[in-house]
């Protein structure tokens, strides 16, 4: 029986978008062109402590989506909104604009403030994958993949029609921005793919190099993951380096930066998104000096099912130290809660990564009342690794 490939293609484009998809399109499952450019940016080192990008099986397998699900014919790309950042007024959270009156805030990307899309999305994909398994009268062999695949997913997205690879390394569909989360469905059954998005509409603007912070969007539209403060944030364990700190801002989960400058996001991205990462609330604008007391019974229940957990409570309240060091340093003025807060994290937090930056922060704030809560901590503290950021806090005042 001839398939209508057309009709077909077109059902399964109408369910996804039925099921909470705004971007579709479809591609084939032929090697990346440009797999040759993302083994020289492993090579530059570029992608930090992220082993699992480099393993030999990974690097293998991103090579040819075929070593994936052999017998694929066919690779759906998907795309989610999430609010944008400007929507972070209609959330519930404008009252805590003003530090003065509620005390330091933090700053998350807002594809944070809701669920977890490695949770949302799955079940989506799977029952996509059950409406073409009834269209096509047979079984379908698929995989499916939410940011947690060896796939080179914004390549595949480009090649589906969906947009183009931005200056910042974000897709960027022109009539939607880049506030969208991707997955991909990979498939036995044969579809129509769509026409690449040839077109680069990024022109001479340079608008997200000059406004990161750290610097970290390199010209050949790569980053150095090393600098970037989502990875900083999120994928580093250790010890945040002490020349990126104060350019960190307030920032404790994620970077919306060189999304929010651009232009296409400026005139086109919906301030909305899916329901499901609707702002929970605390979330956009955490108050930093109250977070910073977190216990990790508090942070399993503040956090369940949302994309914080990755960072795990000591890497999240080491950012939160770090924002309200830099956050209180910014306005030029001691903040009682704030170096209450601090020296009570550097006193008596359990996690020594937790201390070491709540002491950065007392030296970054300055006064009086921080530079005696690290001489007392100093005559307590065991872990040489705090000691040696004590010493350093104390040698900045």
């Amino acid at each position: 029986m001839r398939v209508d490939l057309r009709g077909l293609t077109e059902s399964v484009k109408a369910e996804a978008k039925r099921l909470g998809f705004q971007l579709v399109g479809v591609t084939t499952p032929d090697p990346p062109p440009h797999l040759d450019f993302y083994a020289q940016w492993l090579e530059a080192g570029h992608h930090g402590e992220m082993a699992y990008l480099a393993s030999e099986r990974a690097r293998q397998r991103r090579s040819d989506p075929r070593l994936i699900l052999p017998g694929c014919r066919s690779i759906l790309v998907l795309g989610v909104c999430y609010p944008s950042p400007d929507s972070a007024a209609t959330s519930g959270e404008a009252e805590q604009d003003n530090p003065a009156e509620n005390g330091p805030r933090g700053r998350v990307a807002s594809y944070a403030w809701g669920d977890d899309y490695h949770a949302v999305l799955p079940g989506r994909l799977e029952a996509l994958a059950d409406f073409i398994a009834a269209r096509v009268g047979r079984p379908v062999v698929r995989r499916s993949y939410t940011d947690s695949g060896p796939l080179l997913e914004r390549e595949l997205a480009q090649r589906a029609g969906l947009g183009w690879i931005g200056k910042n390394t974000c897709l960027i569909h022109p009539r939607m921005g880049s506030y969208f989360l991707l997955a991909e469905l990979l498939l036995d059954v044969e579809l129509l793919p769509d026409p690449p998005f040839q077109a680069d509409r990024c022109g001479t603007c340079t608008r997200c190099l000059e406004a990161c912070p750290t610097g970290c969007i390199l010209p050949d539209r790569t980053l150095d993951a090393r600098r970037c403060i989502s990875y900083l944030t999120i994928e580093l364990r250790g010890a945040i380096p002490l020349e990126l700190r104060p350019q960190m801002g307030e920032w404790v989960f994620g970077c919306d930066i060189c999304q929010q400058v651009c232009p296409w996001n400026q005139r086109f991205a919906s301030p909305g998104g899916d329901p499901a990462f609707a702002a929970r609330p605390g979330v956009p604008k955490p108050d930093l000096a109250e977070e910073l007391g977190m216990s990790q019974q508090d942070f399993s229940r503040k956090f369940k099912g949302s994309p914080f957990k990755r960072a795990k409570r000591g890497g999240y309240l080491r950012n939160v130290a770090v924002a309200l060091g830099n956050a209180v340093a910014a306005g030029n003025a001691g903040d009682p809660a704030a170096v209450h807060a601090l020296a009570s994290a550097l006193q008596s937090d359990p996690d020594p990564l937790v201390r070491g930056h709540a002491a950065w922060a007392l030296g970054q704030i300055g006064d009086e009342a921080a530079r005696q809560s690290l001489e007392r901590a100093l005559e307590v503290e065991v872990d040489e690794s705090v000691r040696r950021e004590i010493y350093s806090a104390l040698g900045c005042l």
